[in-house]
């Protein structure tokens, strides 16, 4: 089934609630909450697609239990692009202007969004990605910062910013880091490749790889075997919490030194992004990013 297209798998009291570049709907038999990017003009985090991420999560931060609220997925209206990244455009215009307060102010933005989704807005929720198509740059950042990470086969993600001599700056090498250690983490920005979904669940980056259009449904498989054991569950992500934390301080510090090597771009690095910008464009690229 195309994402973004209401499931058969339940019909039941859907709910949404209207932004301009994302789309939310709440399954109550579920207790859960769907939540589809559809940024324009394209599949990159616009300041708009931002500021709608940013106010849905308040919603849910000042209360997701009472909503009813237990499981939250993002993911994509873009079966070919779950998300390509930051936006280029944006950055590059920011960048040649030598503006480090607009660079600032967008990065936060971003960062803002991500440290809802990674804190499960202060609730008990469960915060699932479900990649379909090409998740890049922020976009790979998004899906990593989810409790659960669901992607379908065919799905390509990575770090390209090391193309137009930049790094992902708004938690890759933390999330990273602790997955699969310093070392990987770095190799794998500093390579500026795109990995297959198969090679990133055989790394552990991936929690569950599902075949092409299967993606909606596992996640209601996953739910399923979650409500078996969902206090077990629980208790364990508070585990890992406590014992490998990354603080809102931490990201904003990483998102400091993204900034001024942003500040730091020559005219040919800006040239690069500009053609990556066109690239981005096409949704579903294999390169396109940030």
């Amino acid at each position: 089934m195309k994402i973004g297209q209401k499931s058969n798998v339940t019909s039941i009291d859907f709910v949404s609630r209207a932004y301009p570049q994302l789309a939310t709907w709440f399954n109550r038999k579920y207790e859960l909450a769907w939540c589809y990017m559809q940024p324009t003009p394209r599949a990159c985090f616009t300041p708009q697609l931002l500021t709608d991420l940013n106010e849905w999560f308040d919603f849910l931060r000042a209360g997701a239990d009472t909503h009813g609220v237990k499981y939250h997925v993002i993911t994509s209206m873009d079966a070919d692009a779950f998300n390509l990244g930051g936006d280029l455009d944006l950055v590059r215009s920011l960048s040649r202007a030598g503006s480090r307060a607009g660079l600032m102010e967008y990065a936060q933005a971003c960062i803002g969004a991500l440290y809802a989704n990674l804190s499960r807005f202060d609730q008990d929720v469960t915060t699932i990605s479900l990649v379909c198509g090409s998740a890049l740059g922020g976009g790979f950042e998004a899906a990593l910062s989810s409790d659960v990470l669901i992607a379908e086969r065919d799905a390509q993600l990575g770090f390209p910013e090391v193309l137009f001599n930049l790094f992902p700056g708004m938690g890759a090498y933390s999330f990273l880091a602790r997955k699969i250690g310093p070392k990987k983490a770095e190799k794998m920005i500093l390579s500026g490749k795109i990995f297959s979904a198969v090679e990133l669940h055989e790394m552990g980056l991936i929690d569950f790889l599902v075949e092409p259009g299967g993606g909606e449904q596992a996640v209601y498989d996953y739910i399923k075997r979650e409500n078996r054991a969902r206090n077990g569950f629980r208790a364990i992500r508070k585990v890992r919490d406590y014992c490998d934390p990354i603080s809102f301080k931490e990201l904003i510090d990483v998102v400091e030194v993204w900034v001024d090597a942003a500040m730091q771009l020559t005219e040919r690095d800006l040239r690069m992004m500009e053609r990556l910008v066109k690239r981005q464009a096409q949704r579903g690229a294999a390169i396109a990013v940030c």
